[in-house]
């Protein structure tokens, strides 16, 4: 994008995948995006089985301190209010919107943390 690399932001994006593995077997996985300084969360999914066990928590942290390797600003990411809102909360995430009735009755919800000052 021109405008942006005028403005000193050139715009590059660069996909990462993270996985979860415990004595071979999947237990779940993070797809994401770098771009614009900024991380987004694609896509978290744990196996029903691994869940409450810190595999979630684990992938994130894993992709902030890729994060934060690369010199990027934060991660944002969305989910749905019968997802995992509590979730992400949990792991330090602040909620920046919201769209109501996505899906009708519902909520998607965006969320931010910051890894720089």
């Amino acid at each position: 994008n021109r405008q942006a690399e005028a403005a000193g932001h050139p715009f590059r994006s660069e996909h990462l995948l993270i996985e979860a593995h415990e004595d071979g077997r999947y237990l779940g996985g993070l797809q994401a995006r770098c771009g614009v300084d900024w991380v987004y969360v694609e896509l978290l999914a744990v196996d029903e089985d691994a869940r409450r066990r810190g595999v979630g928590g684990a992938l994130l942290a894993r992709l902030e301190d890729e994060a934060r390797a690369r010199g990027m600003t934060g991660v944002w990411l969305d989910t749905f209010t019968f997802q995992a809102p509590g979730f992400y909360e949990r792991q330090g995430y602040t909620s920046f919107g919201r769209i109501d009735d996505y899906p009708r009755g519902q909520a998607r919800v965006f969320y931010t943390k910051r890894l720089t000052d």
